[in-house]
């Protein structure tokens, strides 16, 4: 009777694992002192009708605010390190 499982007591005594979002994956990164990075938004399409200049301003990568980036931290657990 009562045929449940048999617990191993030094595998259920782990912590779960935590999931990263997946979004937030594709979209952040760290830089080498410990700052959040993301791309620039609206450079995908209608360029023709924005500046010259603000399209210059967003090409590449800048680095998050702290207070963005402390919500970004909560997606991406394992980028702390």
């Amino acid at each position: 009777m009562g045929g449940g499982r048999r617990r191993r007591p030094e595998t259920d005594l782990k912590m779960p694992k935590l999931k990263t979002k997946s979004g937030a994956k594709k979209r952040f990164g760290r830089t080498a002192t410990g700052k959040i990075k993301r791309n620039w938004g609206h450079k995908r399409h209608r360029l023709i009708s924005k500046s010259t200049q603000g399209k210059r301003l967003r090409r590449g990568t800048t680095t998050m605010e702290p207070g963005d980036a402390k919500l970004v931290m909560t997606y991406m657990p394992y980028l702390r390190g």
